[in-house]
């Protein structure tokens, strides 16, 4: 970290960095007429591929186009609850604010969800979703779009947090910004990084978010005063 640009702007992605996902899938499961243990299990190995969740359903539930369901599942799943919340998630975006630093939320979701997470009263500055920025993740235009929205013209001094190599890190790295591994999830637990690419950091929670950032911090002070063991 050392040398680099210290980062004045978090941007955190949604599912599986905010949001516990479990509910989705459990939702999900129910409309397919399978067990949730046997979606979850199908979906791992779907992630371990390099597929997706619209790979897993085609394959627990073949006679049930999927696609049929989204209204149903939207109407069961109900939106974001507090208890979808991951336990970290409050006090680590609190100390991000109290150490100076804007807290912004933006992910892959549907313009519903922004009231949704408004209504959580999170500690943060500010919520878009992709269908409020009109492109989605990875294209580079999404991160274009976040810079734009955060009103920063140096992508180095955004720090992009999610939970997916492909969708996250590999994007956000490419458009210039600082970027943080959450590795928890379905994909953060499965996916792998390429040999060449390495996070600036990465965390198996975001609690430990705050205390990396101070580090860093320190380390730049120290890097423009001199300071250090000489």
């Amino acid at each position: 970290m050392s040398g680099r640009i210290v980062p004045d702007v978090v941007v955190l992605d949604v599912g599986e960095v905010i949001i516990d996902e479990t509910r989705v899938w459990t939702v999900w499961a129910d409309l397919l007429g399978v067990s949730a243990g046997t979606l979850i299990a199908v979906l791992g190995a779907a992630v371990s591929q390099g597929g997706d969740h619209t790979d897993a359903f085609p394959h627990v539930a073949p006679n049930v186009d999927w696609t049929t369901l989204e209204a149903a599942h939207e109407d069961r799943y109900g939106g974001f609850r507090p208890d979808d919340v991951y336990a970290d998630v409050t006090g680590a975006l609190g100390a991000l604010r109290d150490a100076g630093l804007r807290v912004v939320l933006a992910g892959n979701q549907p313009a519903r969800r922004t009231a949704q997470l408004i209504a959580l009263e999170l500690p943060v500055d500010d919520v878009v979703t992709s269908d409020e920025l009109g492109v989605e993740k990875p294209d580079p235009a999404f991160f274009a779009a976040v810079l734009a929205r955060v009103g920063v013209d140096d992508p180095a001094r955004v720090l992009y947090v999610g939970d997916r190599v492909d969708n996250d890190v590999l994007p956000a790295k490419d458009a210039g910004l600082a970027t943080c591994w959450l590795t928890r999830g379905p994909w953060g637990q499965l996916q792998e990084l390429p040999e060449d690419v390495t996070p600036d950091l990465v965390l198996e929670g975001l609690g430990e978010l705050p205390e990396l950032l101070a580090t860093w911090r320190a380390e730049a002070a120290d890097d423009r005063t001199g300071g250090g063991d000489g």
